[in-house]
């Protein structure tokens, strides 16, 4: 049986730069899994490959069985794959709700004729979305900052919403890069406990970027690591601490001589 998600040998270049050098790894339905390394190291190239922002230039992907390098980013998000970004892409003036709600239409669209009239199955749908958007900022305690413009929302909170807004789309596989970019360490806590409990209640794939290993460490049963658009190390937190490799190459140490 292939696994849920796959990387197969996977390599991207931007002129003469290899950002993403034969790079190979797996998910299985249900895991939550750390992608780690240094700036520059080719993380988000891969999500943007996965998503299809970039094409690749060999290599595979696949998810649920199906080959993904042919695919339209709308059609990757159609097949349940969703993600958030490093620098955040909220509607900055829009409410709270709104930047949610704006993600849920796409699993519960509105006609043409209805969008124009309201007329038809609109009311329903609109309630449905709106009763979905809601949960989802309740889900991640932002149930009382419904009505505010996203741009206002506190740095922390932004990154809370962006995640309510991946949910709205009802992935299979969440990509969420960076969550915890610009947080404190009290933040980074409460955020590790919102993954968590996202991962378990709603039964996702999370495939997570990020550079506070603090973060990483705790949620992650497995960690990748990269340097240079290449896979240095692979396994469990302990081991991943461990590896000479991510010492020398993430944390900056240098291996002994002896």
């Amino acid at each position: 049986m292939s696994p849920f998600f796959q990387l197969s040998g996977a390599t991207k270049n931007f002129g003469g730069v290899r950002a993403v050098d034969n790079m190979s790894f797996g998910l299985e339905k249900g895991e939550l899994v750390g992608l780690m390394g240094p700036n520059g190291a080719g993380k988000t190239t891969i999500f943007n490959l996965v998503t299809g922002v970039y094409g690749l230039d060999e290599g595979e992907i696949s998810f649920k069985g199906e080959d993904l390098g042919r695919l339209k980013s709308h059609q990757i998000t159609d097949r349940g794959i969703a993600r958030t970004f490093q620098n955040l892409r909220l509607f900055q003036r829009s409410s709270a709700l709104d930047n949610v709600m704006t993600a849920a239409q796409y699993r519960i669209p509105y006609t043409f004729i209805e969008c124009i009239t309201h007329l038809g199955s609109w009311r329903k749908k609109e309630k449905m979305i709106r009763e979905k958007s809601m949960g989802l900022l309740e889900r991640v305690g932002l149930a009382d900052r419904a009505d505010q413009a996203a741009g206002t929302l506190p740095y922390g909170f932004q990154r809370r919403l962006e995640i309510a807004r991946a949910l709205a789309l009802d992935p299979e596989l969440l990509l969420l890069d960076e969550p915890a970019a610009g947080m404190n360490a009290e933040e980074v806590s409460s955020l590790n406990v919102l993954i968590k409990d996202i991962h378990s209640d709603f039964g996702l794939t999370i495939l997570v970027i990020e550079h506070h290993m603090d973060l990483v460490m705790e949620i992650c049963p497995r960690i990748i690591c990269m340097n240079f658009g290449a896979k240095i190390a692979e396994g469990t937190p302990w081991e991943i601490q461990n590896h000479p490799e991510v010492l020398k190459a993430y944390l900056g140490e240098e291996e002994d001589d002896e």
